[in-house]
């Protein structure tokens, strides 16, 4: 009997799929696992991400919103203000705007002179460094809240630029805020004498005048000498005071009436100054330094040392101060018409 045999022919499919490669590398597989995962890390390195994140972002001119867990966790950007207060030309105040980041957020100030094509960075000394380093980045309290910090050693006249960062832990450093700009001015000092009665603007030549000089009586000239100073001097300015003949001179009797520190209505015969005033618009304070800072009688001396007469701690603005001469004769005091002293006064300031 013969029998038949049928074979059914099913098509046999291959599937061939190359992995993407290159000459060092292969990727091992197209799929992703479904659990997702925070992160990854090595020895020195981590990384954070999760398994479907939504790539791109969204922006418009002025305001951008990223996608996924990274740009989710990142602290707010923070915003900085740069300002010259007073006229300060090695120092500016920047002040951080936290933007309701909690207080454990830490943030970091870049700083630069020519538009971030060079950045360097606030060193938590307050200096500037061409590094950024984790000790870096400091609390809103550390710098200086709403008051703000001071940061120094600038150049003088520079505009300088600085924008600011924030950081609360592991992913979290934001981009790098708005930038803010403010500049630095030349060292100043303005000096000048007036010589009258009152507070008024004088010329040269500046005389004081005693006319005559009665006999055992302390003698007051009817002027004052006003100075005005104002500086941006880190510590401030002074004003100094000294005398080329240490007294009234008179070349026709050979005799000096000496200029001495102490009371007049006491010595017999002598010379000197009396702080009377010291003002100022803003800063200092201008004040009169011992002894011309008396009253009544005493005076103090104006010899050939140079002698501090007017000093202020701090930048002083329309600082304004003035001193009155002082004399007396005594019944052996030769008579001259020429009794004469030339004052010289000096400003400094401490930059």
């Amino acid at each position: 009997m013969a029998s038949i045999t049928t074979w059914l022919g099913l098509p046999l499919v291959l599937l061939l799929s190359a992995l993407p490669a290159s000459n060092n590398y292969e990727l091992g597989s197209y799929g992703f696992g479904t659990g997702g995962t925070s992160n990854s890390s090595s020895s020195n390195y981590r990384i954070n991400g999760a398994a479907g994140e939504v790539a791109g972002s969204q922006n418009s001119t002025n305001y951008k919103a990223g996608a996924g867990v990274n740009y989710e966790q990142q602290a707010n950007v923070p915003i900085i203000t740069i300002s010259n207060d007073d006229n300060w030309y090695n120092k500016l105040k920047i002040i951080i705007d936290a933007q309701n980041n909690p207080s454990d957020a830490v943030f970091a100030v870049a700083i630069s002179t020519d538009g971030f094509t060079t950045t360097q960075y606030v060193k938590s000394d307050l200096t500037i460094g061409s590094t950024l380093a984790l000790t870096d980045y400091q609390t809103y309290a550390a710098w200086g809240g709403a008051t703000g910090v001071m940061v120094r050693g600038l150049a003088r006249s520079t505009v300088y630029s600085v924008k600011a960062r924030a950081m609360r832990g592991d992913f979290t450093e934001s981009a790098w805020g708005p930038t803010s700009s403010a500049s630095t001015v030349d060292p100043t000092l303005v000096f000048d004498i007036d010589v009258a009665p009152t507070d008024t603007s004088t010329s040269s030549p500046y005389v004081v005048d005693f006319g005559s000089l009665p006999v055992s009586t302390v003698s007051q000239p009817a002027d004052q000498v006003w100075v005005s100073l104002s500086t941006n001097g880190e510590s401030g300015g002074k004003v100094y005071l000294s005398g080329q003949n240490a007294g009234l001179r008179s070349t026709l009797a050979s005799y000096t009436i000496a200029s001495q520190t102490g009371d007049l209505s006491a010595l017999a015969e002598g010379f000197g100054a009396q702080g009377q005033s010291a003002t100022q618009g803003s800063g200092g304070p201008l004040s009169l330094v011992a002894p011309y800072n008396s009253a009544g009688a005493l005076v103090g001396v104006t010899d050939t040392v140079i002698r501090e007469m007017f000093t202020a701690p701090a930048p002083v603005t329309s600082g304004r101060g003035s001193f009155t001469l002082k004399a007396k004769t005594q019944p052996l005091t030769p008579s001259g018409g020429d009794y004469a002293e030339l004052l010289q006064a000096i400003a400094s300031a401490s930059f």
